[in-house]
């Protein structure tokens, strides 16, 4: 006898088999107990999740020799032939061949018939979405008003190109796509039948690569079978796949955690020597940076403890601009590539963050602290201005109000960074920063603590190009990092938006229209935004 491949010996024969699929069938089962039978149904879902099968299913129970009934008895003459698909009262269409009006009208022209042998016929259109305009409209009229004997079971993976006027006109259900769990707990159980040995690691690479296709699974398990000799181990399935296992997206973290670029480049190398899919690499790490997230979010250990949370999140969001690039870029392996790399290049200095000395207090310096080196002393003179450059802010002439110094050289840098022509990263540092000191031609700019990641050496002549231009002279820009002693530009942003939503909440509360409604409608005001620019 011939061989069977999996897809076909393990199509479920009842709705007891199906996985996955519970809303459906519960549906289904009512209906059919409770004889509520409507004369078309739609199933609606992506490949190999179940449509034709559930279909199938259906015409059988409708046609069971035992009486309609949600479980049929599977031994009956009429439940073997739909089960071998020879049953002469269930004509199975494949729309995508079969486009034509005349083939519709020639489909129709036998529905008047009665059954030659079961209870009702049964007309399964696969792939509905196929059939042309004039196909539609031929078979609107029947679809509405068939005959008793008449059901039509259609099935389709993409429900917006069917016209409202069938979808109006059918019973529609939505398969989901199937969980990997459930995926490969059923692989389990089938290969245990089967006889053949397997891994756990194995099913869970089969089923996260049939991204929810029950029939995927099972084609890609007999290559998987074929591939090991009978055998099913991570190591063959990942191999045949190009995928990657656990042990290679923990190399890639293991590096970006050192920072190891040289350890980069060596992954990159023997994943594309052994043919790995790097758009899946990617995901995999994505998946497993997200894993790390949460578990740092939750207090539970995660074996990271180098990376801190923002780390991840930066790490998180370049990996998935680099998933991105991916159908874009030269080819996988460099954008792969590049995408680490890029995560070294960005990683934030937690001990150059932590070195950063702390800004000034109210109370002033301690009185063995050293001056700063690029404080400007009191007698030193002005720099000579061009016309058009403001003049900065002049250090207090008292020391009676320290306070006023941050305030001053924040509110300067305020006005200063509404002129310069910045975009991407290098507006986000400037955005982020204020002024703490100037010395001539040269200006001392703080980035807060919380936004260090942004921060690349790379970044400081678009800032002093964009900042020379705004002043009219030359300017050179020395970035540090810390906390802030005075508002940023985001900083103040922020305040002014909220700010005018505070203000447009409480306009909203003294408005007499919405407190006619409170008080008519039993409500209360949840949330308010002012619409306008911050």
């Amino acid at each position: 006898m011939s061989y069977q491949v999996l897809a076909r010996k393990l199509r479920p024969a009842d709705f007891a088999s199906l996985v996955g699929q519970d809303h459906i069938v519960r549906a289904l089962q009512h209906g059919l107990d409770s004889g509520r039978l409507h004369h078309a149904y739609l199933f609606t879902g992506t490949r190999g999740v179940g449509k034709t099968t559930i279909a199938r299913i259906l015409a059988k129970c409708l046609n069971c020799e035992a009486g309609v009934s949600a479980s049929p008895c599977g031994e009956c003459s009429v439940c073997r032939e739909v089960q071998e698909n020879r049953f002469v009262d269930l004509i199975e269409v494949d729309a995508a061949s079969r486009t034509r009006v005349d083939d519709t009208r020639e489909l129709l022209d036998n529905a008047q018939y009665l059954p030659t042998r079961g209870r009702f016929k049964i007309y399964l259109i696969d792939e509905v979405h196929m059939l042309s305009a004039s196909s539609f409209n031929a078979l609107l009229k029947t679809l509405e008003e068939p005959p008793e004997h008449v059901k039509f079971l259609l099935a389709t993976t993409d429900p917006k190109k069917v016209p409202i006027t069938v979808l109006s006109r059918c019973l529609q259900f939505q398969l989901k796509n199937i969980a990997q769990e459930k995926i490969a707990a059923h692989l389990a159980e089938a290969m245990t039948d089967e006889g053949i040995e397997f891994e756990a690691e194995a099913l869970e690479i089969i089923a996260k690569a049939a991204r929810g296709s029950m029939r995927d699974a099972l084609s890609v398990t007999d290559q998987a079978i074929a591939f090991g000799q009978g055998r099913l181990t991570g190591h063959d399935v990942a191999e045949l796949l190009g995928a990657v296992g656990s042990d290679e997206v923990a190399a890639v973290l293991d590096a970006i955690e050192s920072g190891d670029p040289q350890a980069v480049v060596r992954i990159s190398a023997e994943l594309a020597e052994r043919a790995a899919d790097f758009e899946a690499t990617l995901a995999e790490v994505l998946q497993a940076l997200h894993g790390i997230a949460v578990a740092k979010a939750l207090g539970q250990a995660d074996g990271r403890a180098a990376l801190s949370a923002e780390a991840v999140q930066l790490y998180y969001q370049i990996a998935l601009t680099g998933y991105r690039d991916m159908r874009v870029g030269p080819d996988p392996k460099t954008v792969f590539e590049m995408t680490l790399l890029r995560m070294l290049a960005f990683a934030p200095d937690a001990a150059t963050a932590q070195s950063v000395p702390p800004a000034p207090t109210s109370a002033g310096q301690a009185p063995d602290a050293k001056p700063e080196p690029s404080e400007p002393a009191p007698q030193a003179p002005a720099p000579r201005r061009s016309a058009r450059a403001p003049t900065p802010p002049s250090p207090p002439s008292t020391p009676s109000q320290p306070d006023d110094r941050p305030a001053a050289l924040a509110a300067q840098w305020l006005d200063w960074f509404k002129r310069l022509d910045l975009s991407g990263p290098s507006r986000a540092i400037a955005e982020h920063s204020v002024l703490i000191a100037q010395d001539g031609s040269c200006y001392r700019l703080r980035l807060d603590e919380d936004h260090q990641a942004l921060f690349s050496g790379e970044r400081n002549p678009e800032i002093e190009q964009a900042l020379a231009a705004a002043l009219g002279q030359p300017a050179e820009v020395r970035i540090e990092k810390g906390v802030l002693a005075a508002e940023s530009p985001a900083k103040h942003r922020e305040r002014l938006k909220a700010e005018k939503q505070a203000a447009a909440r409480h306009q909203l509360e003294q408005d007499q229209v919405v407190q006619s409604l409170i008080t008519e409608f039993d409500g209360r005001l949840v949330d308010a935004r002012h619409l306008g620019s911050p």
